[in-house]
């Protein structure tokens, strides 16, 4: 869920990789599929459950766009590598040629396909306000938050939607966090009032054994998320979208959707993939 404003997409460096399938670097010719022959290395911020996170073992990727990457690579003849990536730096990796595509819950909007190129929408996601179970907030939506505490993740379409409330007149405490997270442990231990986020975060995290959140709001969704890609890298494009068009009409798509939400979080972006 991710995750949008790009002032500073030029700043913060690459973090460490983490790889499924590594092998020895192999520079491929110019004007081939991946930056190295035979791998395709994908971008994504390793702290944003249920799309990418680490296992227990803290060192597994796993997540929904994990098993998206994996099965994507899988169908092109690849081996994955993930590039863990701090999300304030991920865009610039594309630039730089750190990795050849990014799946991080990236919503595909109008700014950024000026700069990349995008793959078919795979999920639709709408904004989401939690609250605590417990909790003494009476406000029914983002827009009755004034006064109150209210965390997001900053550089995320959250961070957008509450600045355009704040813009509007609304009167809040503005919590940024650089992993959202730290959104939901804050909320938990009552730092904070209440947490916009991604509806498809939120739901993971209301739906987990005892949690505390519940979700007060939830928006229709009008965002959709995309595989990331460098401008120009036609053939790249054209292969992932072959493979999420295979994977919705034999059903892979939605098996990885249930096996991550518990339910089926994709079909309501097929038509739009099929446009």
């Amino acid at each position: 869920m991710k995750k949008m404003m790009i002032a500073a997409l030029a700043a913060a460096g690459i973090a460490g990789m983490v790889c499924t399938g590594c092998s020895k670097k192999s520079e491929s010719a110019s004007g081939s599929l991946t930056l190295e022959k035979g791998i395709l290395k994908v971008g994504m911020e390793v702290g944003y459950p249920p799309f990418e996170y680490f296992d227990a073992d803290g060192k597994t990727p796993i997540g929904f766009d994990v098993s998206l990457g994996q099965e994507v690579s899988k169908r092109l003849g690849l081996e994955v590598q993930f590039v863990d990536t701090a999300w304030d730096g991920i865009f610039a990796g594309i630039d730089t040629d750190k990795y050849d595509c990014i799946m991080s819950a990236v919503t595909i909007t109008d700014e950024r396909k000026a700069k990349y190129d995008f793959s078919r929408p795979y999920i639709g996601n709408g904004q989401s306000m939690v609250l605590t179970k417990d909790s003494k907030v009476t406000a029914k939506t983002p827009e009755e938050l004034s006064g109150l505490k209210v965390a997001y993740q900053a550089e995320t379409t959250s961070d957008i939607y509450m600045t355009k409330l704040a813009d509007n007149g609304l009167k809040f405490e503005a919590e940024e966090y650089d992993k959202v997270m730290n959104c939901f442990d804050d909320l938990k231990l009552g730092r904070v009032d209440a947490v916009v986020a991604d509806s498809l975060v939120s739901v993971d995290y209301v739906n987990k054994p005892d949690s505390p959140f519940v979700i007060a709001w939830k928006a229709d969704p009008t965002e959709f998320f995309g595989v990331c890609i460098k401008k120009g890298n036609t053939k790249l494009v054209d292969a992932v979208n072959k493979a999420i068009t295979d994977m919705y009409a034999d059903g892979t798509l939605v098996k990885i959707s249930n096996d991550v939400f518990g339910s089926d979080m994709v079909s309501g972006a097929e038509t739009q993939a099929a446009d």
